[in-house]
């Protein structure tokens, strides 16, 4: 390497951002597209949890390229009878979905049907903030998952 292209490098000064620490009650900073009522993309903490583990739900079992246990068997169950089999199936893939999430733990999921599909109702935790949340998801034969 010539001289001239040496002392190029010692001349180069490259300055780094200040790293941002979180301001109290944001920890979790993300951006969600899916309502359309509101008027940024901007998704913090709580609401950022809820909308990553329903984009997990959104997601069939073997549909990811790159890893294939991935995602949920709710799609391949919803026109199948709801025998003790198939419900004890699925709480058994919620709640590993729920728990896959290191900031979530699920502490109850109750499995049911209604007239045209699955309703799952199931308390999540939120480690971080140790706070408990009901939700109630239903994955319907026609519209798919409405949360």
């Amino acid at each position: 390497m010539p001289l001239i292209e040496k002392e190029i490098y010692k001349r180069q000064h490259i300055s780094t951002n200040k790293k941002s620490t979180p301001s109290a009650g944001k920890a979790y900073r993300g951006i969600s597209t899916v309502n359309p009522n509101k008027k940024g993309f901007n998704v913090y903490d709580i609401a950022l949890i809820k909308q990553d583990l329903i984009n997990h739900f959104h997601i069939k079992k073997g549909e990811k390229l790159n890893n294939p246990e991935f995602g949920t068997i709710l799609w391949d169950v919803l026109f199948e009878p709801m025998t003790d089999d198939v419900k004890t199936a699925i709480i058994e893939d919620v709640t590993a979905i729920i728990n896959y999430d290191p900031r979530t733990q699920a502490t109850r999921v109750v499995v049911d049907t209604y007239e045209s599909g699955i309703q799952i109702e199931c308390e999540i935790v939120f480690l971080p903030y140790n706070i408990s949340e009901t939700i109630r998801l239903r994955f319907d034969q026609a519209n798919g998952l409405t949360a």
